[in-house]
C-alpha cells in the first residue's frame, strides 16, 4: 500500500526540473519579445511619412478663386482631428478647398490599393487642389508602415473614433469626400478602391478641376 505514494512522489521529483527548466525558457523568450508599447515608442521615434497639417487652413496656391455660395452641397462636420505629425488638432470647417479627403485603414485592403493613386493626384494636382488622409480607427505603427512602404507624403489626420464616418452617415471604407472651394461637400464616393482614371473624372466632375496626365 505504500509503494504507490513513494512512486508518486518519485515522479513528481523527477518532473519539477524539467519544468522549471521549460518555463525558463518561455520567459527568456519573452524578454527579447518587445511589447506592444515599446513597438509604438520605436514608431513615434520614426520620423513621420506624411506631411504636417500647418498649411491645412490656407487654399491651395493655384487654386481658381472659390465662386460666389450657390446651393447645394453640406458644410464638412464640426469635428477636430489630430494630426498623424502632431501640432494643433485640426477643425475640418477650417480646411479650405478644392480638397480631397481620403478616409482609410491600414487594415482595409481597398484602401491600401488605392493610397498610391491618391499620392500621385497630390502630386499631379499641386497647388491646384489638396489631398488630405483622415487614418481611420488604425494602430500608428501600422499607419505609419503603410506610409513609409507605399510613399505616401500629404497631410494625415486621426480619427479613431470614426467621427467623419458618422458625420457623413457612412458605415464601411474606403471613404473619399470631395469638398470644394467654399468648404461643401460636394460629392462622397463609397465604391471601392479608386485608381487615376476614376479618381481623376471624379475630381473633375465634382470641383472643376482637371488634372494633368
Amino acid at each position: 500500500m505504500s509503494r504507490a505514494p513513494q512512486s508518486r512522489r518519485r515522479l513528481v521529483a523527477l518532473l519539477v526540473p524539467v519544468l522549471l527548466a521549460v518555463a525558463g525558457c518561455t520567459a527568456g523568450t519573452e524578454e527579447k519579445d518587445p511589447g506592444p508599447s515599446e513597438r509604438q515608442k520605436a514608431a513615434a521615434n520614426r520620423p513621420s511619412p506624411f506631411q504636417d497639417c500647418s498649411a491645412l487652413g490656407t487654399p491651395p496656391a493655384s487654386a481658381a478663386p472659390a465662386p460666389p455660395s450657390g446651393g447645394g452641397g453640406q458644410t464638412l462636420p464640426e469635428l477636430t482631428l489630430n494630426c498623424f505629425t502632431g501640432g494643433a488638432p485640426v477643425a475640418l470647417r477650417d480646411l479650405r478647398g478644392p480638397a480631397v479627403i481620403n478616409v482609410w485603414a491600414s487594415w482595409c485592403p481597398p484602401c491600401r490599393k488605392e493610397l498610391p493613386a491618391f499620392q500621385r493626384l497630390s502630386e499631379r494636382a499641386a497647388g491646384q487642389l489638396r489631398v488630405v488622409g483622415v487614418n481611420n480607427q488604425d494602430g500608428r505603427e501600422a499607419a505609419q508602415a503603410i506610409g513609409e512602404d507605399f510613399g505616401i507624403r500629404f497631410p494625415v489626420l486621426v480619427d479613431q473614433g470614426e467621427g467623419l464616418k458618422r458625420e457623413l452617415n457612412r458605415k464601411a471604407i474606403p471613404l473619399t469626400v470631395f469638398v470644394d472651394g467654399q468648404g461643401r461637400v460636394r460629392h462622397v464616393d463609397s465604391t471601392g478602391a479608386l485608381d487615376d482614371a476614376r479618381l481623376a473624372e471624379l475630381v473633375r466632375q465634382h470641383l472643376g478641376v482637371t488634372v494633368p496626365a
